[in-house]
Order: C-alpha cells, then sequence, then structure tokens
C-alpha cells in the first residue's frame, strides 16, 4: 500500500501560490498586448532604427541635401540667365517637412519611447513644440534664392487643427525661412494633393523647380497603392529629376508606405511588422 508521506497543504499556502501564478500568467499576457503595440523586449528591435541612426549622423545624409540644393541652385541660376522681362516671373515651390524642416528629434522621440511606426498624436504634440531644425543647406539655399528675386512658395500637408497654419509659420520663423506669411505659404489640412495649389501658382510663375521629398510632392500621379505601378510611373519621369523635380533622401515616411502597406501612417502592429519584413525581403539572396 503507499503511503503519502508529505503534509497536506494548507489552504492559505495553496491559496497564496495560485494567486501567484494568476499575478505572473495576467503580467505575461499585459506585455503580449503591449508588445502588440511596440517592438518587443527594451526596443533594440525597433526597425526605425537604422534609418533614423542614418539620418542623425550619416554625412552622406546632409550631403544628399547639399547635392539637391546644388543642383536646385543650378536649376535657377540658368533660368536667370534665360529670363527676359516679358516672361512670368520665377519661383521655385517646396515641400516643408524633411525636405527644408528637419524631424529626427520627432523620431528620436518614438524610438526612446519604444514606438516603431509614425504616431500622429506625438506629432502633433511636437510640431507646435518649435524645436524642428533645418536640413542641410535649407537656409542658405533660400536665402540665395531670395536675394536673386525669385519667389519662393511652399506648399505642405499638415492637420493639428485650427491652429496648423500658425505652427507652420512659427517653425519657418523659428528657422529664419524667408516668405513666412500667407502669401506664399500653402498648408492643407485635408488632403495631400498639391496640385490643384501648385497650379495656381504656375500660372502666374515660371517655376523653376520643385523640391519635396515624396514623389507626390511633384505629381499626383504618383500617389498609388501599388509599389512596382508606383516605380513605372516614376521610370516614365526619370528625364523630370534632377531638372524639375529635386528629391530628398527620407527613408522614414512618406507615400512609398502607402505603397506597401495600403495607407500613409499604418498602424503599429505585428502584422504591419511582417508586411515590412516581406517588404525588405522581396529580394533575397538564398545560399
Amino acid at each position: 500500500m503507499f503511503v503519502n508521506t508529505q503534509k497536506p497543504r494548507r489552504p492559505l499556502t495553496a491559496l497564496i501560490a495560485a494567486l501567484c501564478l494568476s499575478l505572473s500568467t495576467t503580467a505575461f499576457a499585459e506585455e503580449a498586448l503591449t508588445n502588440k503595440q511596440g517592438p518587443t523586449g527594451d526596443g533594440l528591435s525597433n526597425n526605425l532604427m537604422v534609418a533614423a541612426a542614418w539620418k542623425q549622423t550619416a554625412a552622406e545624409n546632409k550631403a544628399l541635401y547639399h547635392q539637391a540644393f546644388n543642383i536646385a541652385k543650378e536649376r535657377v541660376d540658368a533660368a536667370l540667365k534665360k529670363h527676359k522681362k516679358k516672361d512670368k516671373p520665377l519661383a521655385i515651390i517646396s515641400d516643408l517637412d524633411e525636405t527644408l524642416f528637419d524631424a529626427s528629434a520627432y523620431w528620436g522621440n518614438l524610438i526612446q519611447n519604444n514606438k516603431d511606426f509614425f504616431d500622429d498624436a506625438v506629432w502633433d504634440k511636437w510640431v507646435p513644440s518649435n524645436t524642428i531644425a533645418a536640413t542641410a543647406g535649407a537656409q542658405d539655399f533660400l536665402n540665395d534664392v531670395k536675394n536673386k528675386g525669385v519667389e519662393i512658395f511652399y506648399v505642405s500637408s499638415r492637420d493639428q487643427g485650427e491652429k496648423t497654419f500658425e505652427y507652420a509659420i512659427a517653425n519657418m520663423k523659428a528657422l529664419g525661412f524667408p516668405n513666412a506669411d500667407a502669401e506664399h505659404v500653402t498648408i492643407l489640412r485635408d488632403s495631400s494633393n498639391k496640385e490643384p495649389s501648385q497650379k495656381n501658382i504656375a500660372e502666374k510663375y515660371d517655376v523653376v523647380v520643385y523640391l519635396g521629398d515624396n514623389l507626390n510632392d511633384f505629381q499626383r500621379k504618383y500617389y498609388t497603392k501599388n509599389v512596382d505601378q508606383r516605380t513605372q510611373l516614376m521610370e516614365e519621369d526619370k528625364e523630370m529629376f534632377g531638372r524639375k523635380f529635386i528629391v530628398m533622401p527620407n527613408p522614414l515616411d512618406g507615400h512609398w508606405m502607402r505603397a506597401i502597406f495600403g495607407e500613409s501612417e499604418p498602424p503599429a502592429n505585428d502584422k504591419n511588422r511582417e508586411i515590412l519584413k516581406k517588404a525588405a525581403t522581396q529580394s533575397t539572396w538564398q545560399p
């Protein structure tokens, strides 16, 4: 006959053990839920880090901005040499965010707080803090264009509520950008389609160059949800880049994201992390 020599567990001990198990299970479940919204663990797997580190530290990033502004300056100088009094006045049209504004501090905040996708709520708090920086060469370029008598217009898409325009002007003035006024600045709150505003400007001015970090900054036709189609449309206009369209580097956000996810600002979840990984491994070496 088997005899159990162990003392029976006391009811209180059993209750404490059950409670500890329950708390442990609950904590694990809560951690799993949290990880659906942000990178796992201490955030070292954050998918923004490589691009943000490049943006904040790489001399190549700044070199690309200088290169873009140098090309734009050459186009402006060439247009001035050909310009005649009877011609329409010359102008340039530029986007703001990540073209003239450097939002590195915003992306750094996301990573510091374990977020790995664009966060509108954080962006809307950061914009009015007026801690934005200028991209490399932006101030010198704009002042050069202004001093040569060429008009500068800004067309951007932002929405921080009723004070959206006020915030944008404050950002521009803080950096000393010329023409920071209602006559030269258009902020689109309800649409990312810049073509109507650009065409209105082009009716009165000969637009020498358009500057942007997003193909949609140049023509609306690039606003597609298909990666291959977007590339094909760009290739059709390849002669325009470096001549009429000046592209700035932006590996962190833009409508290239829309072509991958179907929306420009996809929510942070594991499904979208899987989609991002699939996009990053379209071309993969298999040993």
